[in-house]
């Protein structure tokens, strides 16, 4: 549980007394309200979507694109086949694309100049960057069904380095981590680092 501790000046001749909130989140706007399901990204109607909330997914893949992003743009067959196979057993797919800039149109292009099939959010205030650590595109993000972080980082090594391509990948890390994660093995955070175009910090 957080603690907070105000200080706050009382009436002349009283001095100053420490005022403890043992609630986290008590003080609306501080910072407090972390979890999951506060988690509020944007469709591309301009609707307000709280995608942990009312989620059944026994795993949810969010997956930070840029349209401009030739990595990106490379991965989109790969995304799809997995998106393909993973959807029958129960995993929820999500594209987030981070950059406050891109347009709900420009999107809606990226959608089907690639033929991409499942929905698309904006994350324009970084809510869902920051909760789930991303720092590229493409990278993906892998919760459970209770919202917690069990795989984040690439897709596969395609990409080693910047600049680099291998004609065809040695490591497919999320799919390892979905099948992990459904077959209950998959148990702690597991990390990768993915190459790509970085996401500007807010």
């Amino acid at each position: 549980m957080a603690i907070l501790f105000v200080r706050v000046k009382s009436r002349p001749g009283l001095g100053l007394f420490f005022l403890m909130a043992a609630l986290a989140g008590f003080l609306p706007g501080c910072g407090f309200d972390s979890g999951p399901d506060s988690i509020r990204l944007l469709d591309l109607a301009g609707k307000e979507v709280m995608p942990f909330s009312s989620s059944t997914a026994q795993a949810s893949v969010f997956l930070f694109l840029a349209t401009d992003c030739p990595i990106c743009n490379r991965y989109a067959p790969e995304i799809k086949r997995l998106h393909d196979r993973f959807t029958a057993r129960g995993v929820r797919f999500w594209r987030v694309y981070p950059d406050p800039d891109t347009t709900a149109g420009e999107i809606g292009k990226h959608t089907r100049d690639f033929d991409y099939r499942f929905p698309a959010l904006r994350d324009p205030q970084h809510a869902l960057v920051k909760y789930a650590g991303a720092t590229v595109t493409p990278e993906a993000a892998i919760f459970d069904g209770g919202g917690r972080l069990i795989y984040r980082g690439r897709i596969d090594d395609r990409f080693p380095e910047l600049g680099v391509e291998r004609s065809a990948p040695t490591r497919r890390d999320l799919e390892a981590a979905l099948v992990a994660a459904l077959d209950g093995t998959l148990s702690t955070n597991r990390l990768t680092t993915a190459v790509g175009c970085y996401i500007a910090e807010r």
